[in-house]
C-alpha cells in the first residue's frame, strides 16, 4: 500500500487527522494492522500522543475487529426439521383455534348492545320572506360590517371618561365639527333599511315569553320566541315541548 493510502485510513478513525496520520506512520506504522498490534505504551512512546487519546484509538480498532468478525461469523442452525407428527399436532391446534374464535364472534354478535344512534342534524328554521326582504337583510349586513364602533369623545385620555357613547359638544370640539383625524359621530347614514328594524338576524321578529299561553299568539311563520329571563327551568321545559308543537322557533334555546 502506498503512503496516502495508509495515511486516509488513519484519518477515517475519529480524532486523527493528517497531521497525526503522518505521524504515525513516521513513528513505524506503516498500516492499520500493525496499529492493531501495537499496544497503549508503544503509542505513547511517539511525542504528541497521550495516553488518553492512545486509548481512544485501540477502542476503536477493537470495535472495528469485533464488527468484522460478527459479520464473517455464519449463523448457525439452532432449529431442527420438525417431524411429520409435531406438524401434524400444529396443524390441528390452529384449526381448533380458529372454530374457537368464529363461535366467540357469533355469541358477540347474538349479545350485541345496540347503541343509540345520534340525532341527525337538523336545519333550524327559518321564517317566509319576501325577496325584497331577503335583499334588505343582506344590505343589512354589509351595513352592519362596516358601521364603525362609536365612542365617546377623548375616552382614550382620561380614565374617569367611559367608552359608552355620548352626543359631542362644545364649540371647540373637533369630534362635533367632524374633523377627519376623530372618530366618527353616530348619524342617520349608518342607519338600516326601515323594513329589517329590530328583526332577528335569521329574518325572525322577536317576541317575548313568559309562559305556554304567549305561545298561541305567535305567527310561525314570520315570528320567533324568547324565552323571559326570570322564567323558571320547569316552565322553560314545559314552553320548549308547546314551541315543538305549535313550530315555533325559539332564539334562545
Amino acid at each position: 500500500m502506498s503512503k496516502e493510502d495508509v495515511i486516509n485510513e488513519f484519518v477515517s478513525l475519529k480524532g486523527i487527522g493528517k497531521a497525526k496520520a503522518e505521524l504515525l506512520y513516521r513513528s513505524g506504522f506503516e498500516s492499520l494492522e500493525k496499529l492493531k498490534k501495537a499496544s497503549v505504551e508503544d503509542l505513547t512512546k511517539i511525542k504528541g500522543i497521550n495516553e488518553k487519546f492512545a486509548k481512544d484509538i485501540k477502542d476503536q480498532l477493537i470495535e472495528e475487529m469485533e464488527t468484522k468478525s460478527k459479520k464473517t461469523a455464519k449463523p448457525k442452525k439452532t432449529e431442527e426439521k420438525k417431524k411429520p407428527a409435531e406438524k401434524l399436532k400444529e396443524k390441528t391446534e390452529k384449526a381448533e383455534t380458529k372454530k374457537e374464535e368464529k363461535k366467540s364472534k357469533k355469541k358477540a354478535e347474538e349479545i350485541e348492545i345496540v347503541e343509540e344512534k345520534e340525532e341527525a342534524y337538523s336545519a333550524k328554521k327559518k321564517p317566509t320572506l319576501s325577496k325584497e326582504q331577503k335583499e334588505k337583510l343582506l344590505l343589512r349586513t354589509k351595513i352592519n360590517r362596516r358601521r364603525p364602533e362609536f365612542l365617546r369623545e377623548e375616552w382614550f385620555r382620561y380614565k374617569r371618561i367611559p367608552m359608552n357613547w355620548r352626543r359631542p359638544d362644545g364649540m371647540t370640539s373637533k369630534m362635533r365639527r367632524h374633523y377627519k383625524y376623530r372618530p366618527s359621530v353616530a348619524r342617520v347614514g349608518f342607519r338600516g333599511p326601515r323594513e329589517t328594524r329590530g328583526l332577528h338576524s335569521s329574518g325572525f321578529k322577536d317576541i317575548i315569553v313568559y309562559n305556554v299561553k304567549d305561545l298561541e299568539r305567535i305567527d310561525p311563520k314570520t315570528q320567533a320566541a324568547r324565552i323571559g329571563g326570570s322564567v323558571g327551568t320547569k316552565k322553560r321545559i314545559e314552553i320548549e315541548k308547546r314551541a315543538e308543537e305549535l313550530d315555533v322557533r325559539i332564539l334562545n334555546m
